[in-house]
């Protein structure tokens, strides 16, 4: 076949392409001009975040309980498990346990918990009566806090454990808030 043949072979092939094709693929949707930022941001609904509710995104679970055990993972890491979950603790409960496992990380981090008097007769609510700290390396993928009792141990009541993600406490760092109840059990 001769070379001179395919140059008005593909000429017509091209020019038919560019008149029966109408649109191109490539060609971009027009602008929107003037859209109120409601209408064009967060189109999907998604409800608030809750920091007066129990924790979420963060930790596969959470949860108090009366005692932890350790035991080997499936990756030969040590996992905590709680023992007697609970959210009723009688006055005389040595300590209250949160237990909790997270999603694998990147970074290590801190996990603390801040126990205060949600309505206990004698404290004042917004005064912490304890605390502690649970430094999560790499490999951790569980932890717990441990909250021991106020001088002269736990008055019957209900209190609330604002949960921070972070080297220091302060509100940005606040991920949410679980309560538990001192009480008489039957």
């Amino acid at each position: 076949m001769h070379k001179t043949g395919a140059y008005p072979l593909t000429a017509a092939i091209l020019l038919a392409s560019l008149c029966l094709g109408g649109q191109s693929r490539a060609e971009q949707p027009p602008l929107t001009r003037d859209v109120p930022i409601q209408e064009f941001q967060n189109k999907a609904d998604v409800p608030p975040y809750d920091f007066d509710a129990p924790p979420q995104g963060l930790f596969r679970s959470i949860q108090f309980s009366e005692s932890f055990e350790e035991e080997m993972g499936f990756r030969r890491t040590h996992e905590i498990v709680p023992t007697s979950p609970t959210e009723v603790f009688r006055p005389d409960s040595p300590s209250v346990f949160i237990v909790f496992s997270v999603y694998p990380h990147y970074e290590s981090y801190q996990v603390q918990g801040v126990c205060y008097p949600e309505q206990v007769e004698g404290f004042d609510p917004m005064k912490p009566i304890a605390q502690d700290v649970m430094y999560l390396a790499l490999e951790d993928e569980s932890g717990y806090l441990k909250l021991f009792p106020p001088p002269g141990g736990w008055r019957p009541g209900k209190y609330k454990v604002a949960i921070h993600i972070g080297w220091q406490v302060n509100q940005a760092n606040l991920i949410g808030t679980m309560r538990f109840t001192v009480a008489q059990k039957p």
